[in-house]
């Protein structure tokens, strides 16, 4: 079966650099990112639902991006430091998966925990001011009538706090979350040193449902990339 080869392909000239993972399953994709990449961490649990509101004032769900891989963080617009570098970050991987047919397998989700300040117009000039792609890229904020903290607690059920003060600035980690197209948690990469090709590699693999259990005798995803070079 040759249908998942023009993905894997595009991805594996793009990171041409990096010698293919050989793994015959995600269990082993991720134990060899853990001894390559020291802020990857392997997950497995069910994604936290939201209704949320986009830059348009659309309200959003989480079941809008099932059959996706979906890359997904919080920042919030005013954070003078961390934030807009993890935006960039994003923004780098989304370049490098938007140059494979990946483009419209993947989507990029940036949740503000700041609704009250971030408003439509100041998340889509945040996203241009970031290099972000509306192609396969949201912005997204809490709906109207829900409370000023709502995507921290969001945050919060992703394993991340954002801590306000009396300033308004925020406390928090930096974490990018990848999440299968069933919507399970399957990936953290944890602060802005990562490797971006291991999180484009891990993407690559999710989109060509590594994380699915292969019949007895039937060949890998990295076996069938492997036998095409």
């Amino acid at each position: 079966m040759r249908t998942l080869l023009p993905v894997a392909l595009a991805s594996a000239l793009v990171l041409a650099t990096v010698p293919p993972a050989l793994a015959h399953s995600l269990q082993e994709l991720n134990e060899e990112l853990k001894s390559s990449e020291q802020y990857f961490q392997p997950v497995d649990s069910a994604t936290p639902d939201f209704t949320l509101q986009d830059a348009d004032g659309h309200l959003v769900r989480w079941a809008d991006f099932r059959g996706k891989v979906v890359v997904l963080h919080f920042i919030y617009t005013n954070c003078p430091d961390v934030c807009p570098l993890h935006a960039e970050r994003i923004a780098q991987i989304q370049s490098m998966v938007n140059q494979t047919p990946m483009k419209d397998k993947v989507e990029f989700i940036t949740i503000t925990t700041d609704p009250k300040r971030d408003t439509g117009e100041v998340l889509r000039s945040y996203g241009k001011a970031h290099s972000l792609t509306s192609t396969n890229w949201v912005f997204l904020t809490a709906p109207n009538g829900a409370s000023d903290d709502a995507t921290r607690k969001l945050a919060e059920a992703y394993g991340l706090k954002f801590t306000q003060d009396a300033d308004g600035m925020q406390m928090h980690g930096v974490v990018t979350h990848v999440i299968d197209q069933d919507g399970r948690l399957r990936a953290r990469f944890h602060g802005l040193q990562f490797d971006p090709t291991n999180l484009v590699v891990y993407i690559n693999a999710l989109v060509n449902h590594i994380q699915v259990p292969h019949e007895h005798g039937e060949p890998s995803f990295w076996d069938r990339l492997k036998a095409w070079f």
